[in-house]
């Protein structure tokens, strides 16, 4: 949608719940970016989330297993490094988000802020869920920023997502006790067949909100997959005090 205005891509992201805007960042920052990536994900400079921290599907059983200290995310990527934070802080985000929320934006240290490392073999498969299932905000209102690195295809582990689930409402039992959406319902598994997964190039980004049902499948191709995740929300849309989404201090810009 990269030839639709800022407008017409936040009526998108508000009737399906997901926006996909092409070419939105330059190849030579997309590189710039995946290569500094790559030298941290190398260094396995910390701080980093394991496979094996989560023991998702496909994740090796404990660190001590093979590919026991495969990186599933470089975490704190506001933190960790000047090129992430700029982009994070970017003109054109901000100016997206102002006009979304409509009042000032506020990046969350807490929730995403990291950079996504996808591996062939031992990355795991992620189970259909809302990203707001942890999250503790006065408002369910949030969106997300993912910039793909590279490509992003069904075969290397891109995300699905369910057009409008943003917007309906679930019985507590329709999720299991990790707040997963529950493939084995026959009603979950209707809504799960209208999924559609985006092709995304490097530069381009995906603008989707907190509620939003979306997956990812595992790596089966030969190189690691990165992107850049960042969440943000409206300045009057303030963390629960004593939440984990209160935990680090939030970035005005």
């Amino acid at each position: 949608m990269s030839g639709h205005s800022k407008k017409e891509q936040i009526q998108t992201l508000r009737e399906q719940g997901f926006v996909v805007v092409s070419g939105l960042v330059s190849p030579e920052r997309c590189a710039q970016l995946k290569q500094v990536a790559q030298q941290q994900l190398q260094e396995a400079a910390m701080p980093a989330e394991f496979e094996a921290d989560l023991r998702y599907p496909g994740a090796p059983e404990s660190k001590h297993a093979p590919g026991g200290h495969t990186v599933r995310r470089l975490l704190d990527a506001y933190g960790r490094h000047a090129s992430f934070r700029e982009w994070s802080t970017a003109p054109e985000i901000r100016g997206w988000m102002a006009l979304y929320f409509g009042e000032e934006p506020r990046l969350s240290r807490a929730h995403h802020n990291c950079m996504m490392t996808k591996h062939p073999t031992y990355g795991s498969l992620t189970g259909w869920h809302r990203d707001v299932r942890y999250w503790s905000f006065e408002r369910d209102d949030l969106v997300s920023v993912w910039l793909a690195l590279g490509p992003e295809t069904v075969d290397n582990g891109g995300l699905w997502f369910v057009p409008g689930s943003h917007s309906r409402t679930f019985t507590s039992d329709r999720f299991d006790n990790a707040k997963f959406f529950r493939s084995d319902l026959p009603e979950n598994q209707a809504l799960i067949q209208t999924a559609f997964s985006p092709e995304l190039k490097a530069g381009d980004v995906v603008f989707f909100h907190c509620n939003t049902l979306h997956s990812a499948g595992k790596n089966v191709s030969d190189d690691v997959k990165f992107s850049l995740v960042f969440t943000y929300h409206g300045a009057s849309n303030v963390p629960l005090p004593g939440s984990r989404s209160a935990s680090i201090p939030e970035v005005a810009f």
